[in-house]
């Protein structure tokens, strides 16, 4: 595919056809699990050859009215801590400016094949490490909440809550009690440090909140909208300073964004807190393999390996993408069947009583 100047990609109709799907998925994604569906999108945007840099700053740059919007539908349904979600923010801003520098360092120093290969690395090991956790979690707690009982408190979230550091204690209503703002200061850096590296601060902001934090699984993922909203924002004008930023995959992933989202924060509804765990990790194990496919071309391509054949480039290019086409699909398909599923169960209660 032909580059434009500032390593823009041409966009062709049918490119802008699976943007549209990829924003939907995305957006469906990010309004069920609270992340910003970024782990999703900047893989979708790279499988059509977009440097690794540009996705991150244009999912960035897409991610914070989508945040806000997602935000403020769950806000409606009570699940969003907004004190919370804005201090956590705050230092997630401080953890976005630093990542970007290594972004940029890393661009300016390798190229794009080092960026590429920068945010696949990432990738790999966040998806691998979050992922397989998530989802021994979900199924833990599948069995726990069969019957419909709230989510408890891990031992960690207990012991956090237990630490009394006079004037660092704030109290949270996600939370019902409270915590010393020194245990969020690390966790809002390393979340904005992730999100300005591979545009995913999910990752760490949702699990952190639950299991550090002690959040319920609905709050944490719709109090992460509020955080990727003020991460989104302050890295769209850092990196956008540097001429990263491609407004146009921003604009159309967002379009089909926006209408994602809603039904994703719909479907939280209808859903028990062991599915959105389950969708989370099963879609991040998915894509982990996408992205590893191609760390071999990009180590190829900064001579860190033998160089590969170009027959074999094409083969590990097309399996990476036909397995985030698989993952987008999945993903749709198990929150809309979830969403199915339960406004079902809903109509037959309704029905019988």
């Amino acid at each position: 595919m032909e580059s434009l100047p500032g390593n823009f990609i041409d966009l062709e109709l049918i490119n802008v056809l699976y943007l549209l799907f990829v924003g939907f998925v995305g957006g469906l994604v990010s309004g069920f699990i609270g992340s910003g569906g970024a782990f999703v999108l900047t893989p979708a945007m790279m499988s059509l050859g977009v440097p690794g840099i540009v996705a991150v700053a244009s999912n960035m740059c897409h991610k914070f009215p989508k945040a806000l919007v997602g935000s403020l539908k769950r806000a409606k349904f009570g699940q969003v801590d907004f004190k919370l979600g804005l201090i956590f923010g705050l230092f997630a801003e401080v953890g976005v400016l630093i990542g970007a520098d290594m972004q940029l360092y890393i661009k300016n120093s390798f190229g794009d094949a080092g960026s590429d290969l920068y945010v696949s690395l990432a990738f790999v090991l966040i998806l691998g490490t979050v992922g397989t956790y998530v989802l021994y979690d979900a199924w833990k707690s599948r069995n726990d909440s069969s019957s419909g009982s709230e989510e408890k408190t891990g031992k960690l979230a207990r012991w956090v809550q237990s630490i009394k550091i006079p004037g660092t204690m704030v109290y949270f209503k996600s939370l019902k009690a409270e915590v010393s703002i020194l245990f969020i200061i690390p966790l809002g850096i390393a979340t904005g440090m992730l999100a300005a590296t591979i545009a995913v601060g999910g990752f760490i902001g949702v699990p952190a909140m639950i299991y550090v934090l002690g959040a319920p699984s609905l709050m944490a993922s719709a109090t992460e909208l509020v955080v990727a909203f003020v991460m989104g924002m302050g890295g769209t004008i850092k990196f956008a300073w540097s001429g990263l930023v491609d407004i146009r995959l921003a604009m159309i992933i967002l379009a089909g964004s926006l209408f994602g989202i809603q039904l994703g924060a719909i479907g939280t509804t209808y859903v028990k807190p062991y599915m959105i765990k389950l969708v989370m990790g099963s879609i991040m194990v998915i894509v982990l393999f996408s992205r590893a496919l191609m760390v071999p071309v990009y180590l190829a391509q900064l001579e860190m390996i033998a160089p590969i054949e170009k027959s074999l480039v094409k083969i590990l290019s097309t399996t990476s993408f036909v397995i985030m086409v698989f993952a987008l699909f999945m993903g749709a398909a198990i929150i809309l069947g979830a969403m199915w599923k339960g406004r079902r169960a809903e109509n037959i209660s309704t029905v019988s009583t």
